[in-house]
């Protein structure tokens, strides 16, 4: 591989070349100015706790984890204390470690519930949030000093539904609250999948425990904002509810707004206020989240449109969100998972790379994203394939300007997160035979200036027979490279490549259209640019 590409790619990019066939060099659309951007970044509840276990951390060793993003793209810090439980020493709700013996065995009463493999982890996770606590160092008290110290937006992002494990009730990781209050359950007389033992919203038991916690962090923390993410894990009301709900959450996102102008009055600025939501507004609403009310009333200051985890999603219907949001002042940031999967179902837990990144970024900035926002994405464990190049991805993702010229994959995936008995849509897999013709309109930002390749991840078609298909780019016809291979994510499926004439691409999106001459099931597409 160089810059992306194999050599048989390269050999087809220097024969266009050389009869002529040229581009524009990447940059910014009208509705996005070239420096416009950044990156917002999610360090999730335990992530840092896990993974410096095993050792008496100083308050030095906790600041020191800011310095990683001062200098780079990432404008604000996005630092989630919870998820049922706090990691900090919270006294409105559980803290992580109540009912923890450190000094006892690893199968002691907290933790007896727990996988035997997966106590350790977990235990790491618990003692070192203890440990801080004990010695008196309060990590998001640090952060938010040493963000701001260094150049970065400090916030707070609250879990306000976390129903991990929810299928063991003895878990470790649940509040005494959800457990002694089953009757305040999203379906609390039925367990088919986590989020049926989510929080009821409708209840005000359960909206007044969220704003406590949400008083405690304003009163002991001073961030520039506070994020409330609505989509750890997105149901909120009572199937066949959620139209009645929406008016709850919006008088919710009120109240919250009116907490942090108290607060803000007292600190004389004013402290914003942002909300995750799901990727498609109509699915948002259905859901009871009714985030262009929340945007025209002015209550939030950014909105975080976005997948809930099982795969990044690379074409969010960016426009429209912008046109709901027009003239509110409220930014809009894209959501970025690290996964990466083609279709519900598909086998392989692919993460992002430096290159899928880069193509999912360079789309959502070309369409007027504000942010982009990284979910998932941390510096270690919960990290992508290539992990090495993380400190690239915070310097370069945040721009147009900085991707310019990088090589970078634009991925067809999925929506992953819909209403109850809401229709749902993926264009993959697609089961091909000949006479048919199979369409799919891949989101590839900025109109490249290097080499550009269609990959097909087909199964039951072999080279010989994938080199008679005819493939189309917006129309024009693709040469066939034959069979690719690349790094992770790499599909499970024999890959074929055709080259797309550099004048058939202009920014937004590419149309691929596939008309097979034997049968075969399409499993994975992508558009890959040089650089």
């Amino acid at each position: 591989m160089a810059n992306g590409l194999t050599r048989r790619e390269m050999v087809a990019a220097s024969a266009a070349a050389a009869i002529g066939i040229g581009g524009e060099a990447m940059g910014a659309s009208a509705s996005a100015p070239a420096d416009a951007g950044g990156l917002c970044l999610n360090e999730d509840d335990s992530h840092f706790f896990f993974t410096r276990a095993g050792r008496e951390l100083s308050a030095h060793d906790v600041e020191a984890w800011v310095d990683q993003y001062a200098d780079t793209q990432v404008r604000e810090l996005m630092l989630c204390p919870n998820c049922m439980r706090t990691s900090y020493g919270s006294k409105v709700w559980d803290p992580i470690w109540r009912g923890y013996d450190p000094v006892g065995p690893d199968d002691q009463p907290l933790l007896a519930s727990t996988r035997p493999d997966d106590r350790k982890g977990v235990r790491g996770w618990i003692h070192t949030a203890w440990q801080l606590d004990r010695d008196g160092i309060d990590p998001y008290a640090l952060w938010i000093r040493r963000a701001r110290a260094r150049g970065i937006s400090p916030w707070l992002s609250m879990r306000m539904n976390d129903v991990h494990n929810v299928d063991d009730e003895r878990s470790f990781i649940h509040s005494e609250f959800w457990r002694a209050h089953p009757e305040y359950r999203r379906v609390p007389d039925r367990f088919r999948e986590w989020t049926d033992r989510a929080f009821d919203y409708a209840h005000k038991e359960v909206r007044d425990y969220h704003l406590a916690l949400i008083a405690e962090m304003l009163g002991r923390y001073d961030p520039d904002g506070l994020e409330l993410d609505w989509m750890r894990f997105g149901f909120h009301f009572r199937p066949g509810h959620e139209a009645e709900g929406a008016g709850i959450l919006t008088e919710f996102m009120a109240t919250v707004r009116r907490m942090l102008d108290r607060a803000g009055r007292k600190r004389r600025r004013r402290i914003l206020l942002g909300a995750r939501v799901p990727s498609r507004p109509a699915t948002s609403l259905a859901l009871g989240m009714d985030a262009a009310t929340w945007a025209r009333r002015r209550l939030v200051d950014m909105l975080v449109v976005t997948p809930f985890w099982a795969s990044a999603e690379t074409d969010m219907p960016i426009e429209t969100w912008k046109a709901l949001l027009a003239g509110t002042g409220v930014r809009l940031a894209a959501g970025l998972e690290l996964l990466i999967r083609p279709y519900p179902g598909y086998a392989s837990p692919d993460t992002n790379s430096l290159e899928t990144v880069r193509g999912a970024a360079a789309s959502f900035l070309q369409r007027g994203t504000d942010r982009v926002y990284l979910f998932n994405h941390m510096d270690s464990q919960t990290a992508m394939a290539d992990q090495h190049n993380y400190p690239t991805l915070l310097r370069e993702c945040g721009s147009l300007r900085t991707l310019a010229g990088k090589p970078r994959r634009h991925v067809v995936t999925f929506a992953d997160t819909w209403a109850p008995g809401e229709p749902q849509a993926a264009l993959l897999p697609r089961a091909v035979s000949p006479g048919g013709l199979a369409a799919f309109r891949v989101a590839t930002g900025p109109k490249p200036a290097g080499a550009c390749v269609v990959r097909l991840g087909i199964a039951g078609a072999d080279a010989a027979a994938a080199g008679r298909w005819e493939v189309r780019a917006n129309g024009v016809p693709c040469a066939f490279l034959g069979p690719q291979t690349g790094p992770a994510p790499w599909p499970r499926f024999p890959v074929m490549g055709y080259a797309i004439e550099t004048d058939a691409m202009h920014d937004g999106h590419t149309l691929i259209e596939v008309a097979p001459t034997s049968p075969g099931t399409i499993h994975w597409v992508e558009v890959a640019v040089s650089a």
